[in-house]
């Protein structure tokens, strides 16, 4: 008589785990076991010429062992698996310990018990591949409807997310979670006059659910986009290298804020733990509440309790809850990004909560966490609308959208692109620009910043694909802002 197998449950695998862990004589360890699945639909043109749905399931275990860290993970999730890593994580923390300079502390954090699913109204895997496809085709075919007009390549995608986690902690916490998220956008391509151009379009990344593929808002802005895109390759570059203001759009200014205020303020970075991917930070501890990174009315909060937020979670990847913060304050650099382990070494209590794993397979690490510029004041007197910034100002350059970018090794010097440009001349815009590149020093830039829109014009702006570490860990975060004028800037 053949024997049906015991299914063992993800909690319980975490159970044993845990207790592995325990008579293993480590001072912390923690498990994660995680089902990822991700959907992409990309048009281009008539044709879908790209559709994956991919679903990634394992656990990853984590020791601390004498101030040293093992980590190690599987596909396999069966009981003399879990047993299996556990050994093998004790035995990498030893080897570890071999040239640990300094025993690894934590900040302590409490035990949760918690469930945490992302508030959605249409679950998006529920939607037929049918549907999607049809949207996608639909968008192109009404982009490809001015290829009289130069109009000569047209692409469309959808992308969905779906993070199922169980972390489990020897400090007793068990926290189940899971994370939706949706992305929609377009884009197309004109040629003439020997230059090719594009103009693109998209609904930002958010945890939501189906309910964010708005057709309404997509296909209206189809035709905008469109001709957009024809003024673009007609339109002239700038003729000299030169000093002006410019009026930044949230589209725009939210990779600013990533580049610029996000990456330098991860702690792990900020200690020389991480390097890769434009190298450690200037903002080092020692600047602590003392460098005037911004101007006295520019304020960045981080918050992961945020609606909707790209990086919006109850738990970070430590079981540590989802917590809001200044990092920067009335200009001056109030905080960090931090999780248990750099939090230790900065003196504090306890960690805000910006660890981050992007698979089963992979080490947490100290990510952005939702970053936004704090709207201006009602009634203050660096406060304007975006109508009333440009009205305000006598020569500039209005910004939408994002383009190429780079920024140094310490994350001081800068410069980014854009994906269209408008002339600003006493108080109209008269016309657009096309290739058009902004540089300055991060806190020269902040500085220069002399009005900020109100809450009425904050938009969530972000991205899905932040890179860091090596081997390269994929997060993604919203950097909800308004528009803002800076003055004095350098562009070519």
């Amino acid at each position: 008589m053949v024997q049906t197998p015991i299914k063992i449950t993800a909690q319980e695998l975490a159970k044993v785990a845990i207790d592995l862990i325990r008579q293993a004589g480590c001072e912390y360890g923690d498990i994660r076991l995680c089902t990822y699945r991700n959907q992409s639909l990309t048009a281009r043109d008539r044709s879908l010429n790209n559709l994956s749905d991919n679903i990634s399931s394992g656990f990853g275990v984590r020791v601390l062992l004498d101030g040293a860290w093992g980590f190690a993970a599987s596909h396999r999730q069966s009981l003399a698996e879990v047993s299996r890593i556990v050994n093998l994580a004790v035995e990498i923390a030893k080897g570890s310990r071999l040239t640990q300079q300094e025993p690894v502390k934590l900040v302590p954090v409490a035990a949760y018990q918690d469930k945490y699913i992302t508030p959605i109204t249409i679950d998006p895997f529920a939607i037929p591949i049918a549907e999607k496809a049809e949207l996608l085709l639909n968008i192109n075919e009404k982009l490809l409807s001015y290829s009289d007009r130069g109009l000569k390549k047209a692409f469309s995608f959808l992308r969905f997310n779906q993070e199922d986690k169980i972390f489990a902690s020897t400090n007793g916490s068990l926290i189940e979670q899971t994370i939706y998220r949706s992305y929609p956008g377009f884009g197309c391509t004109v040629v003439a006059n020997g230059d090719a151009q594009g103009r693109n379009y998209e609904r930002p990344p958010l945890n939501i659910g189906y309910e964010h593929i708005d057709k309404e808002d997509l296909l209206g802005n189809i035709d905008r986009v469109a001709e957009e895109a024809i003024a673009k390759v007609h339109a002239p570059e700038l003729d000299r290298e030169y000093r002006t203001t410019l009026i930044l759009k949230p589209t725009n200014l939210f990779l600013t804020i990533h580049e610029s205020v996000g990456h330098p303020t991860e702690l792990d970075r900020v200690y020389g733990y991480e390097a890769n991917f434009a190298g450690t930070s200037f903002a080092t501890t020692d600047k602590l509440n003392k460098l005037q990174y911004a101007a006295p009315w520019v304020n960045f909060v981080a918050d992961r309790t945020q609606t909707n937020g790209r990086s919006t979670v109850a738990y970070d990847d430590e079981g540590v809850p989802a917590q809001q913060w200044y990092v920067v304050k009335d200009g001056i650099l109030n905080d960090y990004l931090s999780d248990r382990e750099t939090a230790y070494r900065l003196g504090r209590e306890s960690s805000n909560g910006s660890a981050y794993a992007d698979s089963w397979a992979s080490v947490p690490m100290v990510r952005i966490p939702n970053l936004g510029l704090e709207p201006g004041k009602e009634g203050g007197e660096h406060t304007a609308s975006l109508a009333e910034m440009i009205a305000d100002t006598e020569d500039g350059i209005l910004i939408d959208g994002i383009g190429s970018y780079s920024i140094d090794q310490q994350r001081r010097n800068f410069q980014f692109g854009g994906d269209a440009f408008w002339k600003v001349e006493k108080g109209k815009i008269v016309g657009m620009l096309k290739n058009v590149t902004y540089h300055s020093m991060t806190t020269d830039f902040w500085n220069s910043v002399d009005a900020i829109a109100p809450k009425s014009e904050w938009r969530q702006c972000g991205t899905n694909m932040c890179g860091k570490g090596e081997p390269m860990q994929i997060a993604q975060m919203t950097h909800g802002c308004v528009p803002v004028r800076v003055r004095d800037i350098h562009v070519v």
